[in-house]
């Protein structure tokens, strides 16, 4: 918890990379965590579908995720896990100067994602229909959510599941076109912000909002209307490709950011100088590209 009555300094989030396959340029994503300490990615299912990659070589990709990826049945399933995986570890790959095939994922009990034996880098994915979104934060936890934005969500029993008593007044009051569309935005932001903090849909949201007139800034509001934080969060949603919805959640630890990623800066010279001895230094140190693909 922070302290009494302490103030974080307002956060910038940048634009949404898109990123279109392995060849991408990278280099965005590393000037948008030097600046912001955060980056926010996209791309296109078509560009990283794991057939690309080869049998071998996407379960170079996959490592842990590999028994997984084989236990999913249905096709779409089965693409959506792993090209979002290997997207994701390309996006790490990229913030960490290191070749993706090494990186290694963990899971939260909540399915939460992490970076396995570096956590100066956070990291959350979310991916529907043909998109493919990724978030990468130092300095404290991001969240991030797509949805399409015709998706179908206004009806009965909002109070119920997904507004509190405050956002249901403010979306009744809207004209009837606009309704759905800032319900999507709130979904979004609500699921950015669960990811963020690590619970998921465990965490009811009726108990938690946000402006539903497109505010932004925004920030999170109490049941009530009342805000929530005092300024350690940052929100924000964009919209993609005229057809999707996103939003991200990034938290303040409230130790700054790092303008040095690399995986070689925060281990020890002597693990380093073992892992190039093992793999060969280029390969530990120099960042990812698309030989891998």
């Amino acid at each position: 918890m922070m302290a009494p009555g302490r103030k974080f300094p307002a956060r910038t989030l940048g634009e949404p990379i898109a990123i279109s396959g392995p060849g991408g340029d990278w280099s965005k994503v590393r000037a948008d965590l030097e600046r912001h300490a955060s980056a926010l990615l996209y791309a296109h299912l078509d560009d990283w579908r794991p057939e690309r990659a080869g049998g071998p070589r996407l379960r170079a990709l996959l490592g842990r995720d590999w028994a997984r990826f084989l236990e999913l049945t249905h096709p779409d399933v089965r693409t959506r896990f792993a090209s979002s995986r290997v997207l994701l570890k390309f996006a790490a790959a990229a913030a960490l100067h290191v070749p993706p095939q090494s990186i290694e994922l963990g899971y939260l009990h909540t399915g939460r994602p992490y970076l396995r034996g570096y956590d100066g880098v956070h990291i959350s994915l979310s991916h529907t229909d043909e998109l493919l979104l990724v978030g990468l934060a130092t300095g404290g936890v991001i969240g991030v959510d797509a949805e399409r934005s015709d998706r179908k969500l206004y009806g009965p029993g909002l109070g119920r599941h997904l507004c509190t008593a405050h956002e249901v007044e403010q979306i009744e009051a809207m004209p009837e076109h606009e309704r759905n569309a800032a319900l999507v935005r709130l979904w979004t932001l609500k699921e950015a912000y669960s990811k963020a903090i690590g619970l998921g849909m465990q965490f009811r949201f009726t108990d938690f909002g946000f402006e539903s007139d497109g505010t932004v800034p925004t920030e999170v509001l109490r049941p009530d209307g009342t805000p929530g934080s005092a300024g350690e969060w940052t929100f924000r949603t964009y919209f993609v490709d005229d057809t999707y919805t996103i939003s991200v959640a990034v938290g303040d630890a409230g130790f700054g950011g790092t303008d040095d990623t690399a995986a070689s800066t925060a281990l020890d010279s002597g693990i380093v100088d073992a892992l190039a001895e093992v793999l060969g230094e280029e390969e530990v140190l120099e960042p990812a590209t698309d030989d891998w693909w």
